[in-house]
């Protein structure tokens, strides 16, 4: 399936993963025309490939699109993303897109490369750099280890200031939909910073259970995810980046969501009760 050439559709990249799916339903309820892109679409109306490790995918997307929601996986920090967002920038300029939203990492300086090499495409790009999730502790990576009691991370005692998903899909949505966004670069926190022990502690309390928080090197932590699955120079990068944030840099907070969405942003003891109720770490 190709992308149409209805007037307004926006293109979700990655559209099956923590943030795409958030912003392709929040699209459809504003009664925006979505085009749904993933590596295995459905058969639904919506639906297309689209594959950052497979560039021919990309055009037939992008055909018609007026915006796109640029997702880059497995993340905008990774090798090869320098390349891909130059390549994918070109393809949107000769395509006609007039809005281009990236989801970029807080503090990450390859990010900054990348949404660089997105930008040199000329078409209008916000960027919206994000804190760590508070969803990775329901959803990606971490879920398994709340859910058995114990957290292993680098994350020492550095505070963070975790991001709610929900609050980010509100702010690419805005950026996508409403006049003023374009050429900004937001950055974009929750409202309070907290420790990985502390969030633990916070996360035991909604579930009324124990949760522990267990520092671990950078070699520790990507032995950790070899053991789970990730081949061994992903899991080496995402140990390195996960180590690099953790060094002080992005210890503090912004308004951001309050000055793009005029109301503040979600605390994490408020994800962590939503996410218990929503059926998460259910056994």
């Amino acid at each position: 399936m190709t992308a149409n050439a209805e007037q307004n559709t926006v293109l979700v990249t990655a559209a099956t993963g923590k943030t795409g799916r958030r912003v392709a339903a929040r699209l459809r309820t504003l009664g925006t025309p979505v085009l749904a892109g993933s590596r295995t679409p459905g058969s639904g109306a919506g639906e297309v490939v689209f594959d950052w490790q497979s560039p021919a995918t990309w055009t037939p997307a992008v055909q018609g699109v007026t915006s796109v929601y640029v997702a880059f996986y497995p993340d905008l920090a990774a090798p090869g993303a320098v390349e891909a967002m130059s390549a994918f920038g070109r393809v949107a300029a000769a395509q006609g897109v007039q809005r281009l939203v990236l989801l970029s990492g807080r503090g990450e300086p390859e990010a900054v490369v990348a949404e660089d090499a997105l930008r040199e495409s000329g078409v209008p790009l916000t960027v919206v750099r994000a804190a760590f999730f508070a969803q990775n502790f329901s959803e990606g990576v971490l879920a398994d280890s709340v859910a058995q009691g114990a957290i292993a991370f680098p994350g020492e005692q550095t505070p963070e200031p975790f991001i709610d998903v929900d609050d980010l899909a509100d702010v690419v949505v805005a950026a996508l939909t409403e006049d003023g966004h374009l050429g900004r670069t937001y950055e974009i926190t929750g409202p309070r910073l907290l420790t990985f022990e502390q969030a633990a502690t916070e996360l035991g309390a909604a579930l009324g259970r124990e949760v522990k928080y267990l520092p671990v090197s950078e070699n520790e932590f990507a032995a950790l995810l070899q053991q789970v699955g990730f081949p061994e120079p992903d899991a080496a990068w995402l140990a390195a980046l996960c180590t690099m944030l953790m060094g002080g840099h992005n210890a503090s907070t912004t308004d951001t969501v309050r000055e793009v969405l005029g109301r503040e942003a979600k605390d994490f003891v408020d994800f962590a009760r939503d996410a218990v109720v929503e059926g998460a770490w259910k056994e």
